[in-house]
């Protein structure tokens, strides 16, 4: 199994707990506009580490977190339907794990390892 250039993992800080069933998409700025290259959905661990390409070229990327739907289904309202974030990659960096910390709402993020 081959591990994306970029990987992810959502804990719900609010329920104390990997948020499952998450789906995310990676988008690359290709000029002034973004083109999704890759999509994933959160596993049991809040994770998604088949995301995208193995390699990326240096540049802009976004990570697009869908939270609104994980939060209607586990009955709480959110103030963020959505999250997304932009982050530069550098080629010659081996990984980069972005993680997201949730609540409905609240979130942080930085870059893991």
């Amino acid at each position: 199994m081959s591990v994306s250039h970029v990987t992810t993992h959502i804990l719900d800080t609010a329920a104390g707990k990997p948020a499952a069933g998450v789906a995310v998409e990676l988008y690359a700025r290709d000029g002034g506009a973004w083109s999704r290259i890759g999509t994933g959905i959160t596993d049991a661990d809040g994770r998604v580490k088949e995301l995208g390409p193995e390699r990326l070229d240096s540049g802009e990327y976004r990570l697009q977190f869908a939270t609104g739907p994980y939060f209607a289904g586990i009955g709480q309202d959110t103030f963020f339907p959505e999250v997304s974030l932009t982050f530069t990659v550098d080629a010659a960096e081996a990984h980069y794990h972005v993680p997201l910390l949730l609540s409905p709402f609240a979130f942080s993020t930085y870059r893991g390892s």
